[in-house]
């Protein structure tokens, strides 16, 4: 009990640490914030005038064929680009929940790098403890932008078709998904070790957010790249939100996207199981 006790108070202390980080650098949370508003207007009308959905805009959760691309006979129009940003947005929070990676990444080498590392290692505190408070306070800041682009979604005609319980079921897989990126992000960070190197390693967030079926259906894609993204864990996380929601989805064969919310809980604990007591011993040991 003493150590459960002494785990908890040290993860309060280290996510208030970085919370006021947050707090003395608003224009980190305004970039934070406006981000998925931008995703939403620029996904959502340009993709959404090329990109047909069958049904798009009837509020039917009907599968996209193979591309899901409209012809040249123009079939895109107004209902199909609603219909579209139904199928968007279950991406576009995915996409939220992946790119947990970059600030915990950044913020854990920022720490080794300017020596803030060694000094909290050479106190008597739960080195499982700093990092869990990191990836909470992280989690605090994902559910105000996975809910500023929950309103921006709907503004723009994406609904939830489901109930309140599979939506608040979608929800929680969304921010189990981002709790699970951010101790990969601690993980690289530590062992980048340079703010710098760190914030360039972040481009490589980007192929693993595109190669899914978070903006395209895969099977327009070669069959190579298709199975890549059907594997991608991010596209189970995708395909688990369009089914709780009740929005438009692609159709395929592989598992992840036949069980999908099974899938986004496998991937989760297995980065949880591989990359937090990783993350904790390269930490402890981190300069040895």
């Amino acid at each position: 009990m003493p150590a459960l006790a002494n785990l908890a108070v040290d993860a309060w202390s280290s996510m208030l640490r970085v919370l006021l980080h947050y707090r003395r650098s608003p224009g980190l949370l305004a970039v934070s914030l406006a981000v998925p508003v931008l995703m939403v207007l620029v996904f959502g009308y340009v993709f959404g005038s090329a990109i047909t959905v069958p049904g798009g805009g009837s509020g039917s959760s009907e599968a996209l064929g193979a591309s899901g691309v409209a012809g040249a006979s123009g079939a895109s129009g107004a209902g199909s680009a609603d219909g579209y940003r139904e199928f968007l947005m279950p991406g576009l929070f995915a996409m939220v929940a992946v790119n947990g990676i970059t600030p915990t990444m950044v913020g854990a080498a920022r720490d080794v790098g300017r020596g803030v590392t060694d000094r909290l290692r050479s106190m008597a505190v739960s080195r499982t403890g700093l990092l869990l408070g990191q990836t909470l306070a992280d989690l605090l800041v994902s559910v105000l932008v996975l809910a500023l682009l929950a309103a921006v979604g709907l503004a723009v005609g994406w609904r939830i078709r489901g109930g309140f319980a599979d939506a608040a079921e979608a929800f929680g897989l969304l921010l189990l998904f981002r709790f699970a990126m951010t101790w990969v992000g601690l993980l690289c960070g530590l062992a980048v070790g340079k703010e710098e190197a760190a914030g360039q390693l972040a481009v490589a967030v980007v192929p693993l957010t595109m190669v899914t079926n978070g903006f395209v259906p895969t099977g327009g894609m070669p069959g190579w790249l298709a199975a890549i993204a059907d594997w991608n864990p991010m596209s189970a996380v995708v395909q688990a939100g369009r089914e709780l929601f009740g929005n438009p989805s692609a159709p395929s064969d592989a598992w992840p996207m036949q069980h999908a919310v099974a899938a986004t809980l496998l991937w989760c604990g297995v980065l949880l199981l591989l990359c937090g007591p990783a993350a904790v011993r390269k930490f402890a040991t981190h300069g040895r």
